[in-house]
């Protein structure tokens, strides 16, 4: 299996500072790039962390603050200046659809990629189904429309040994048995079933500028890897419901009732200066799986499968 990851390009809310940049995300999933709200700088960010415009292959845009959007302009006009050779598909907040028209042809330049626009409407759904995930969106609730992604992987089948070795199946045999489903053995047909369980695809959800809400629990659930903006802390919980954000503990209280394994913590206020105070709410709100606090071009592999 290829590399599923995460390189966070940036982790600033509204203003970036000395040591964190606007929000930019890259998933690299297998064989694919899925680049998550670019804002302002992600094109030199992308150059900095080894990112290059071939490695995308969708752009997930949350909602249209400059802060999530503003690299857009950059980033599209980079993957036509390297002539990317495979189909972009960029999704985004129907009602924003202007925005993101401002933004794909701010400049003149030559386009020679086909970029294809799938905005997302209502409560959102799913967005795309390949062979390797199912990209999904579930509305959030901030002051603009938002959106949040998830990606799932379909579940497979783990092939275990001890039953296969008492039914004598080896070598070619696990393999034809995979592929067909059934195998014809000694006089007898054996299905998968009875020589293998259910191995859990992974799943992956980013969460960005929302208040608490359904849609934020519903993406959340039983993922492996969750990116989840946690603006403010918690004596700043007030700030937060103004202005549509959550706090350190607010993120940390989804996380945990969803059973997420490995949480990771973005999109700071400049207000605050040590991020070890989001670290200790979220460990005081209850989450005790995997944690980590973002910083800029930093990489996070998503967990082994259970």
């Amino acid at each position: 299996m290829s590399a599923r990851e995460l390189i966070v390009l940036g982790t600033a809310s509204q203003v970036p500072t000395r040591h964190r940049n606007h929000n930019g995300y890259l998933l690299r999933w297998d064989g694919e790039g899925l680049l998550f709200d670019p804002g302002e700088g992600t094109q030199r960010q992308m150059l900095r962390a080894g990112v290059a415009a071939h490695d995308i292959d969708r752009i997930c845009v949350t909602h249209f603050h400059g802060d999530h959007s503003l690299g857009l302009a950059g980033v599209i006009q980079r993957i036509n200046l390297d002539r990317v050779p495979h189909r972009v598909t960029a999704h985004y907040p129907a009602e924003g659809r202007r925005f993101f028209e401002r933004l794909r042809y701010a400049t003149a330049y030559r386009e020679t990629v086909a970029l294809a626009e799938e905005p997302v409407a209502g409560d959102g759904g799913v967005l795309a189904r390949t062979p390797g995930y199912t990209l999904e969106a579930a509305r959030l609730s901030h002051p603009v429309e938002s959106y949040g992604y998830r990606l799932v992987e379909p579940d497979g089948r783990r092939m275990l040994p001890e039953r296969l070795a008492a039914l004598g199946i080896r070598g070619p045999e696990i393999g034809r048995l995979q592929r067909e489903r059934v195998l014809e053995h000694e006089g007898r047909t054996v299905a998968i079933e009875e020589v293998s369980e259910v191995r859990r695809g992974q799943r992956f959800a980013f969460i960005m500028d929302t208040r608490l809400c359904e849609g934020a629990y519903a993406l959340a659930q039983g993922c492996d890897l969750l990116v989840i903006e946690s603006t403010f802390l918690d004596e700043d919980e007030a700030l937060a419901v103004e202005y549509g954000h959550l706090t350190a503990g607010q993120a940390a209280r989804v996380a945990a009732g969803a059973g997420v394994r490995h949480l990771v913590l973005t999109h700071f206020s400049q207000r605050y200066g040590d991020p070890a105070d989001f670290e200790r709410q979220a460990r005081a709100a209850g989450f005790e799986g995997e944690l980590t606090v973002a910083r800029d071009l930093m990489t996070v592999a998503l967990p082994k499968r259970r």
